[in-house]
């Protein structure tokens, strides 16, 4: 079974690297590495070059954001099964994509999701949150719960189906991707209770203007996906909590 990996960059000469190397450092010998870089005015893409004769795919041109690069990159993957690994972040260990696979073939699941480290950029083994998924459940997701979306890994045929991110999003596409794959309940779901990958804190919600958009595209998702967007931005933070708490035993 092939799996399509994806990884979006844009001036990320400082992190790309290790993003790189635990993808190619996986043990699971199919593996379709698709790197698209949104023509990076910094050495990225000195620094991705370095790897090209082990990336399938590299892909540097303009782009109007993360959430076109990503579906430029989907639109070329030809993998079994789906996943992102973002510029910031690396994979949790050597055999996480085969276990993930290992996991989709015994339960025939559509969509995987699993645990996350949120670390903090200068010191990658100082835990921030613990994203412990927990089980999927139907009612959590009408609460505003979702899976972290790193840790998504989702076969071509229901990405078919469902779709690509919402461009018109330039923060919440993540979230409107998820709300549509799981809030039909149609979809075989299944949860790896394994840590697939640790993120570098930082990024749009450091930044007070970008928060107050994340703010507005969320009001407007909730809206779109039928639900009553004040509550469930509120459920949305509740859900957050326990991750806090639990990285003080992490």
């Amino acid at each position: 079974m092939k799996v399509s990996i994806i990884t979006s960059c844009f001036n990320r000469e400082r992190t790309i690297r290790g993003c790189i190397e635990s993808v190619l450092g996986q043990d699971y010998p199919d593996i379709e590495y698709i790197v698209v870089d949104g023509a990076s005015t910094d050495n990225s893409l000195a620094v991705i070059k370095e790897y090209e004769d082990r990336i399938t795919h590299i892909v540097s041109e303009p782009d109007r954001g993360m959430y076109e690069a990503i579906n430029k990159g989907i639109r070329m993957a030809t993998g079994d099964i789906i996943g992102l690994v973002h510029s910031d972040d690396f994979l949790y260990s050597p055999n996480t994509i085969s276990h993930i696979v290992e996991r989709m073939c015994q339960t025939g699941a559509d969509f995987l999701y699993g645990d996350g480290l949120f670390v903090t950029p200068g010191d990658t083994d100082k835990v921030v949150r613990n994203w412990i998924g927990g089980d999927y459940r139907l009612w959590k997701v009408r609460h505003g719960w979702l899976p972290l979306h790193p840790t998504c890994y989702i076969r071509r045929e229901a990405i078919a189906k469902r779709g690509l991110y919402n461009e018109t999003y330039k923060i919440a596409a993540d979230s409107d991707f998820l709300f549509r794959y799981l809030l039909g309940g149609d979809l075989t779901v299944t949860y790896l209770h394994e840590y697939i990958v640790r993120m570098r804190m930082g990024g749009l919600s450091t930044d007070a203007a970008k928060r107050r958009q994340m703010w507005m595209e969320d009001i407007r998702m909730y809206r779109s996906h039928g639900m009553n967007p004040t509550v469930t931005k509120l459920e949305k933070m509740m859900w957050k909590v326990p991750q806090f708490l639990l990285a003080k035993f992490k």
